[in-house]
């Protein structure tokens, strides 16, 4: 799915917040040029709005990491496939790959 040419596939703000977060307190090693790789990667930037936020307040509370929930709240309002492991994110009513 991710290699089909007619696939848009995004890559959330939230994600790039969690990553930088996580290599700022040495969590994770991550090279720079995050933000180059997306774009070269052929991938589309899907920021977090306040459609996203407000619908955390209805999202039951199956995970508590609020950057998976975050996640998960984008992909329920925006009607998109989630793409995880996460098994407790597989629990919400979305689509999962």
């Amino acid at each position: 799915m991710l290699a089909r040419s007619d696939s848009t596939v995004y890559v959330s703000a939230i994600s790039v917040a969690e990553i930088a977060i996580k290599s700022s307190i040495g969590k994770l090693s991550v090279p720079d040029g995050v933000q180059s790789a997306i774009s070269e990667g052929g991938f589309d930037e899907l920021a977090f709005m306040s459609k996203h936020a407000t619908a955390l307040a209805s999202l039951p509370w199956i995970h508590r990491d609020p950057f998976d929930r975050m996640l998960v709240s984008q992909a329920s309002v925006e009607g998109l496939v989630f793409l995880t492991e996460d098994e407790r994110c597989k629990q919400y009513d979305i689509s999962t790959l």
